[in-house]
């Protein structure tokens, strides 16, 4: 799978936009009503955030971020002391971090839209990689994993948060929920009796007949379309084994899950997530080169 089509995806569905959708205008105050509702909503469904980054040792350190969204992990990243710099793939995401830098007049030591395959930066120049909800989305994570230790100084830490295999979402939502629902309503709709599926059941149906049904269902496949929307060209899920497989220059020092989330089971506010959540947390450091 080409970059380029990874690009396309997020940059026509930027990460976030699900929650509120785009800003309403192009104005300074379009945008900071924007983000003030974004960042209620956003740490309203997911109140682990904040209380991860507290557990970090940011102040004073270069702290790169890989893969921006709307800026919010950016800020809650300088506002607890980090030398911020950010990375993403897409134009969209770095204009939107840079504009809520701006209004909020935080400082930051640099912006760039690139690869992870490809950092513009130096060696050894970073205390801290902290990329949350987005390697996973990397079908080459091997040459990532490479980049990153290649710009983490010796000593230095990465903090990524993976979709979790071990999890609600992926056994039982994904894996059975919104299998059966396809496999049911895919013969309804062949035979006429399913005359508005909906949007989200529509698209599924529809790459199911560009795929093959059975194809479609395979959880090699599924996956991709199951985390971020049908049209996803990727996603991975991980366990520790599989972060070890696929980080292979870094030793895992810790792991812990949060965000119990397996729509459409009613799930929100009846616990952590430690045992069965979506994300996991994974904390490593680079092995000597």
């Amino acid at each position: 799978m080409e970059e380029v089509e990874i690009q396309g995806f997020w940059s026509s569905h930027p990460c976030g936009d699900q929650l509120l959708g785009a800003p309403e205008g192009r104005e300074r105050q379009d945008y900071e009503a924007f983000f003030h509702r974004y960042d209620t909503a956003k740490y309203r469904l997911e109140p682990h955030i904040p209380r991860c980054l507290d557990g970090l040792d940011l102040r004073g350190r270069h702290v790169l971020e890989i893969g921006l969204g709307q800026g919010a992990e950016a800020e809650q990243l300088i506002r607890r002391g980090a030398r911020w710099t950010g990375v993403d793939l897409t134009d969209t995401a770095v204009r939107r971090t840079g504009m809520r830098l701006a209004l909020r007049e935080l400082p930051f030591e640099g912006l760039h839209q690139a690869s992870v395959l490809d950092l513009p930066l130096p060696d050894d120049s970073f205390d801290v990689v902290f990329s949350h909800g987005v390697l996973h989305h990397v079908p080459d994570i091997q040459r990532a994993q490479e980049e990153i230790h290649r710009v983490l100084k010796p000593g230095g830490e990465l903090v990524v948060m993976l979709y979790a295999r071990w999890s609600l979402n992926y056994l039982v939502s994904i894996g059975l929920l919104r299998r059966a629902a396809l496999l049911a309503a895919h013969p309804l709709e062949r035979l006429g009796a399913l005359s508005e599926p909906g949007e989200l059941l529509g698209a599924h149906l529809d790459n199911a007949r560009k795929t093959g049904l059975l194809r479609y269902l395979r959880m090699s496949k599924f996956i991709h379309h199951n985390t971020d929307g049908p049209h996803n060209p990727y996603s991975q899920v991980y366990d520790v084994r599989r972060v070890r497989r696929d980080f292979p220059y870094f030793d895992v020092r810790h792991t812990e899950k949060h965000f119990l989330h397996a729509p459409p089971l009613p799930l929100h506010g009846l616990g952590s997530g430690k045992l069965m959540g979506w994300h996991l947390w994974v904390r490593l450091t680079p092995q000597a080169r």
